[in-house]
């Protein structure tokens, strides 16, 4: 967690990457996306934005975001190696993180390259390092799809038995979502782990 969460005050000046907040006759220089940018009110206007503060040897940086859902991806390309906050920014500026996740999700190199500041290389080492936490995040922990309460009260308990034996929450979900569409989740707890751990190994 960033030690300055969020910025609220009045809009001194804007421009595609970097919005200056006054509060109070201090004035913050922020660094945004261009998505941010287009989202800024007129100069003299009340603004907030969602922050966080690099901080690196002796340098300061304060980034700025228009919601949690690019603040977070922020975050989670900051962990990679060889992307550091201004890159992460200029991906930002590339695209949204809906269909940024999308992209990691489906292993989509070449769609990835096409974002100013991604290579191939770096696209693959994207893919590699945040596919497993985008698919899981997704794929939530407790929504499965069904309907039935019995069903979904012993589908939830054969996933938490999973999970409990090591196996990735994204790839439980699937495997349940893939014994419902063939008509095999039936039966007993016992039935549903076993036909679940055959497709699994």
């Amino acid at each position: 967690m960033s030690l300055i969460d969020s910025i609220n005050g009045k809009l001194f000046s804007k421009s595609p990457t970097e919005a200056i907040i006054d509060i109070g006759g201090i004035r913050y220089r922020i660094r945004i996306s261009i998505s941010a940018y287009e989202r800024l009110p007129s100069k003299g206007e009340s603004v907030e934005l969602l922050t966080h503060l690099h901080v690196k040897e002796d340098i300061l940086d304060l980034y700025g975001f228009k919601d949690n859902d690019e603040r977070s991806l922020f975050m989670s390309l900051n962990t990679i190696t060889g992307i550091g906050p201004k890159s992460a920014m200029n991906i930002l500026s590339g695209t949204n993180p809906n269909e940024f996740k999308s992209r990691i999700i489906a292993g989509d190199v070449k769609s990835l390259t096409v974002i100013p500041g991604i290579g191939a290389k770096t696209a693959k080492r994207i893919i590699v390092e945040l596919k497993e936490k985008f698919a899981s995040d997704l794929d939530g922990k407790d929504d499965l799809g069904f309907v039935d309460d019995e069903s979904s009260s012993m589908v939830r308990d054969a996933v938490n038995a999973l999970l409990s034996l090591g196996y990735k929450q994204s790839h439980v979900n699937k495997t349940m979502k893939d014994l419902e569409g063939s008509g095999e989740l039936s039966g007993g707890l016992e039935d549903i782990i076993r036909k679940a751990l055959a497709k699994m190994i």
